[in-house]
């Protein structure tokens, strides 16, 4: 087989941008663009769900505050599903609301700082080269209940 530039064998990684904050979108779109990689936006947990019915992503990148389904919420429902994809929650509030890794589900969780565009590119490269599955998320109720008490 002749290994041609459109072949499945030389894809970018594809990765799907989930934000309700369209300015946020569209930075970290230009930014992933123009390391290489294909990516798309939503602007919701449910037309995420809807986007990856229909199209595989090596990475799913997901804002934790959204109208609607949360980023946790989504995580949670994409683990069920068993996706491969790796997962990375961004929020501004990561630190003070307690969010981890073990307690999200996520694969990453990133806190929105002066540094996000470089983790953001360094954390995307790392779960790259891993592809490995994580673990189910825990349950909402188990998550909240989490958060309550590093508050």
């Amino acid at each position: 087989m002749i290994n041609s530039p459109h072949s499945p064998l030389n894809r970018s990684p594809r990765i799907l941008l989930v934000d309700d904050n369209h300015y946020g979108n569209a930075g970290r779109k230009t930014l992933l663009e123009q390391r290489g990689y294909d990516v798309d936006t939503s602007t919701s947990g449910e037309e995420a769900l809807l986007l990856i019915d229909q199209q595989r992503y090596d990475v799913v990148v997901t804002d934790f505050k959204m109208g609607g389904m949360s980023g946790t919420e989504l995580i949670a429902q994409l683990r069920a599903a068993e996706t491969a994809s790796a997962l990375i929650l961004l929020s501004g509030f990561a630190g003070c609301m307690g969010l981890t890794e073990e307690n999200c589900g996520a694969d990453a969780v990133l806190c929105k700082s002066n540094k996000e565009e470089e983790q953001l590119c360094r954390t995307v490269r790392l779960l790259l080269s891993r592809r490995t599955k994580k673990k189910p998320a825990v349950s909402e109720k188990r998550l909240r209940s989490s958060i309550a008490r590093t508050v």
